[in-house]
């Protein structure tokens, strides 16, 4: 297969909002010893590309500059050690660059499109279901029959949460903002949603004896709160700060009840931690998808042309589920 020079992307052509995100030609990437080549079909859209946008979640020093964690395509080069996945159709989680119509990604983070799915719906999968499984069953080590508390719980990461969680045999509660958002989580498998502009979701979980683990992404004055929840031996895993890093804490009851209080970031992590995570899904996670027990929750789809309103769109949470750029479709 002959490979073009180069490919239309979206780049961050300063620090700041939406508008920053412009499309320009780049030379097509070269996949190294490990790495495949993934001609895209589809690209997801996270919350660490607006970081990355607005200047607050720089990439690592290896990686491309180009927005995007995740996609799915087909592989169409291989480096050194990979060349029997050239041909493929897979998702896959990248270390960056998938705002682009190829992109580069170790070997390992590349997982089949599982049956009944289409490119579109699989591309919502990398990232979610990586940062939920590492942070919800690995970090906070949930088992089944323990309750859950998701905040977030109508977010791409929250949706995969409460799925993954109740496939498990754990009881699963969720905060939202609308009805609308509280009957969805409900629905994917949430004993119950809690509208958090209406209740307090620490009384609502005292009344059912509390939280083994509480996954939160919003932080500031929540986490406080989170401590309130939590039973004895309790585990608070924090993946995003959407309302700030910092809160004044008490640590008496986390010493008390001897909580622990964890929380990691995905994309800094190894390639070898990585590659363990993608192994345990496809284990653990892929059969359920395939099995049609859980799946993405899709939001709305833009153009990679349309990035900007994608952003726009994830900034203002009234989405529901993953947005996503479509790069070549299929």
């Amino acid at each position: 297969m002959t490979l073009p020079r180069e490919m239309d992307a979206v780049e961050i052509s300063a620090p700041g909002g939406p508008e920053v995100l412009a499309r320009v030609r780049r030379p097509v990437p070269e996949p190294g010893a490990g790495e495949v080549l993934i001609r895209i079909a589809w690209a997801g859209v996270n919350r660490p590309d607006a970081l990355q946008r607005a200047g607050a979640y720089d990439p690592p020093p290896d990686a491309s500059d180009l927005p995007g964690l995740e996609c799915s395509g087909e592989i169409v080069a291989a480096g050194a050690g990979a060349e029997g996945r050239v041909g493929e159709t897979v998702c896959a989680l990248l270390p960056g660059g998938g705002y682009a119509e190829y992109a580069v990604a170790p070997a390992d983070h590349c997982l089949p499109v599982p049956d009944g799915l289409s490119l579109r719906q699989a591309t919502a999968l990398p990232e979610t279901h990586f940062t939920v499984w590492s942070n919800v069953v690995e970090r906070g080590r949930l088992e089944g029959g323990e309750t859950l508390l998701v905040h977030g719980g109508s977010s791409g990461i929250g949706t995969t949460a409460i799925q993954i969680a109740s496939a498990r045999g754990a009881r699963v509660f969720a905060t939202a903002g609308t009805a609308e958002k509280c009957a969805e989580c409900e629905r994917l498998g949430a004993e119950r949603a809690i509208n958090y502009r209406e209740e307090d979701f620490v009384a609502v979980l005292k009344e059912v004896g509390g939280a083994d683990v509480v996954l939160d992404m919003v932080g500031g004055d929540y986490i406080p709160r989170n401590v309130k929840c939590l039973k004895t031996e309790g585990r608070l895993v924090m993946i995003a700060f959407l309302g700030g890093p910092k809160a004044e804490l008490n640590f008496a009851p986390v010493m008390v009840k001897r909580l622990t209080v964890t929380g990691s970031t995905l994309r800094p992590q190894s390639v070898d931690a990585k590659a363990r995570i993608a192994a345990a899904l496809r284990a653990e996670v892929w059969p359920l998808i395939a099995a049609g027990r859980i799946g993405p929750v899709m939001d709305r789809t833009f153009s990679l042309a349309e990035a900007a309103k994608a952003h726009a769109r994830m900034e203002s949470s009234e989405h529901i589920g993953k947005i996503v750029l479509e790069v070549a479709g299929g």
